[in-house]
C-alpha cells in the first residue's frame, strides 16, 4: 500500500516526469539534500523549463518519488536502460499515489491476467466512478479535475511503456529487468510488481 494513504489528484499537475526524476536522482547520488536540490534545480533550471514557475509544480512530486526509492533503485535508474528507469519511475508513482496504485492493481493488472490488452475509456470511467462512490475525497473533485486525472493516467501508461498508444488503448506487457524484479520482491513490494502485470510462478 502506498505510503501516502490519502487519495490525491496531484498527477494532474505532475504526470510522468522521468527526465526530471533522472536529474534529481543524479543530484541525490552526489549526496545533496532535498533543500540543496530544490535550490540547484531552481537556480540552474535543470529541468529546462521555459517558464521557471513550472518547477514549483513538478519538483515536489519528483522529490516525493525519489524519496520512495532506496539506494539500490536509485543506482538502477542511473546504471540500467531507459526502459528500466521508466519502470522504476512508474513504481515510484504507485508508491506515492494510492489512487494510481489502485488503478494499476484493479484495472491494468486485471486486464493482463485475463489476457485483455486493450484499455477502453469506459474502463477508466468505471474505475473513477467506483472510487467516487467509495471515497468522499474523490467524490468532492470536480468533473474537470477527474477528466484531467484520467488524461494523466493514460499519459503515465503511454510514457512508461504500459500502453502503446493513447488513441487505441493498446496495452503492452512490460519486460522487467530481473535484478529490479528480485529487488522489489525482496523488499516486500511484490504487489507493485504484480500491479505492473508481471507474471509470477
Amino acid at each position: 500500500m502506498p505510503e501516502r494513504s490519502k487519495y490525491s489528484c496531484t498527477l494532474t499537475g505532475a504526470s510522468f516526469l522521468f527526465f526530471e526524476l533522472k536529474q534529481v536522482v543524479l543530484l541525490k547520488e552526489q549526496g545533496l539534500q532535498d533543500s540543496e536540490i530544490r535550490e540547484k534545480v531552481r537556480t540552474e533550471n535543470l529541468f529546462g523549463y521555459k517558464v521557471k514557475s513550472s518547477i514549483k509544480r513538478s519538483l515536489p512530486s519528483v522529490l516525493r518519488r525519489i524519496n520512495a526509492l532506496d539506494d539500490t533503485l536509485r543506482r538502477i535508474v542511473v546504471e540500467k536502460s531507459l526502459e528500466t528507469g521508466k519502470i522504476i519511475n512508474l513504481y515510484a508513482i504507485m508508491k506515492t499515489d494510492r489512487l494510481f496504485f489502485e488503478f494499476m492493481n484493479e484495472v491494468i493488472r486485471d486486464k493482463f491476467e485475463r489476457g485483455d490488452y486493450h484499455l477502453e475509456r469506459k474502463d477508466v470511467n468505471v474505475f473513477m466512478t467506483a472510487k467516487s462512490e467509495q471515497s468522499e475525497t474523490v467524490a468532492a473533485w470536480t468533473e474537470k479535475t477527474l477528466d484531467k486525472l484520467k488524461q494523466a493516467y493514460i499519459k503515465v501508461l503511454v510514457d512508461s511503456g504500459v500502453a502503446r498508444d493513447r488513441k487505441t488503448g493498446a496495452l503492452n506487457r512490460i519486460l522487467m529487468d530481473e535484478e529490479l524484479k528480485r529487488h522489489l520482491v525482496g523488499i516486500g513490494d511484490k504487489a507493485y510488481v504484480k500491479a505492473m502485470g508481471e507474471w509470477f510462478e
